[in-house]
């Protein structure tokens, strides 16, 4: 007896970038002293009132199966909330809640993708993106990317990958290069996506943590709401990566199908962490300002640390959590610098080569440890790079 193909092609027999990742993990079990740079786990954990409003709710007797789609008051405040932030119209008829992003990314490319399509997606990526299209059966052409271009998508690339292609997926702010898309690409996105009559699917879940510039959803540019699918996530937003809750705002017909995907995969979501969510996304944009703070403060103190270096180039850090680091000088590659630092100075980094071939030779950093530590740590990486370079 044979597993399917479709799981066995998930991760295409390999770890899908995460072998530094669990080697430091490894390290840590064994007792070594590990700085954790890798994930984007907030080091300030989800808040309290949070916590109490979601045990209030479990205690209180919330624990039954709740709708599929989401409860409807969590689906207006969600609609009500992308409506003021895009000033596009949005209707909780357009919203479906799901557990996490990574579940409304999944569900996206279900309802859009039939076996064999084609599916395009932005290289460097976040590491789960082509498992999800490998899982459906989709044929994957990644998009590529220049840090010269500071991972910005441009127009030639886009239109040459696009022809036969049925979706196209983005991610701004982005994860891995801490890049915001300008206006100007997103609105080259959207005419490549109306010339070629793709489906444009935008994963935002970081669309609270912008640091220069100003973040757009594609959505709210003309003509594009009726083939654009957004993913939306409480996860980065407000600290709640283990509540598994985001959602999907897409046009009603697709939340009607995707709701019927959900009744035979997940059943939706628990009430309580629903209710925990209504209730963080009633204390607005002051609580999620208070979330981003430290990786606002943490990518200044990086701007400060790395501006004498000639061993390291910081990609404009605009927004996310993270800092995209050229380590080229070095004569590394992402995979070896990565390494060697996790040997050398107990510092964990994610490669660029875990994220797609056009990061190659960078590593990523996320900025998840207090300000002190990260500083130091940071100081450490610049000076292990500098050693490459002298020696």
């Amino acid at each position: 007896m044979q597993l399917s193909n479709r799981i066995n092609n998930i991760t295409m027999g390999c770890s899908d970038g995460w072998d530094v990742f669990l080697r430091a993990r490894r390290m840590i079990a064994a007792g070594q002293d590990v700085i954790e740079l890798t994930i984007g786990e907030h080091d300030i954990r989800t808040d309290p009132t949070i916590l109490a409003a979601m045990n209030q709710s479990a205690v209180g007797g919330n624990t039954g199966y709740a709708l599929v789609p989401g409860n409807q008051n969590l689906r207006e405040a969600v609609a009500a909330r992308i409506q003021s932030r895009t000033g596009t119209p949005t209707s909780w008829r357009n919203i479906m809640i799901t557990p996490g992003g990574q579940s409304a990314l999944f569900s996206a490319h279900m309802a859009t993708l039939d076996e064999g399509d084609t599916a395009l997606y932005c290289d460097p990526h976040y590491t789960t993106y082509p498992g999800v299209l490998r899982a459906l059966g989709a044929k994957t052409v990644s998009i590529p990317t220049r840090s010269s271009d500071d991972f910005q998508p441009r127009t030639g690339p886009l239109n040459a990958a696009a022809r036969g292609a049925k979706t196209l997926l983005i991610n701004s702010p982005n994860n891995p290069t801490g890049v915001v898309y300008s206006r100007e690409t997103m609105q080259n996105i959207a005419q490549t996506c109306k010339d070629h009559d793709l489906w444009l699917i935008s994963d935002e879940v970081y669309d609270t943590q912008v640091w220069r510039g100003s973040h757009t959803s594609p959505r709210s540019l003309p003509d594009l709401a009726e083939r654009t699918i957004v993913i939306g996530s409480m996860s980065k937003s407000h600290a709640m990566t283990g509540s598994r809750i985001g959602w999907l705002v897409a046009p009603e017909a697709v939340i009607q199908r995707t709701c019927d995907l959900a009744t035979v995969v997940t059943y939706g979501v628990a009430g309580f962490v629903q209710d925990a969510a209504l209730f963080a996304l009633k204390q607005g944009e002051a609580l999620e300002t208070k979330v981003a703070a430290p990786f606002a403060r943490r990518r200044k103190l990086a701007l400060d640390v790395l501006k004498d270096t000639n061993a390291v180039r910081m990609i404009p850090a605009s927004g996310a959590m993270y800092l995209m680091l050229d380590i080229r000088a070095t004569g590394l590659s992402g995979d070896d610098f990565a390494n060697a630092l996790l040997d050398t100075e107990k510092i964990a980094v994610m490669p660029g080569e875990s994220f797609g071939t056009c990061a190659a030779g960078h590593v990523r950093v996320a900025m998840t440890i207090d300000d002190a530590r990260f500083e130091a740590a940071l100081r450490r990486l610049a000076g292990f790079a500098q050693s490459q370079i002298d020696t």
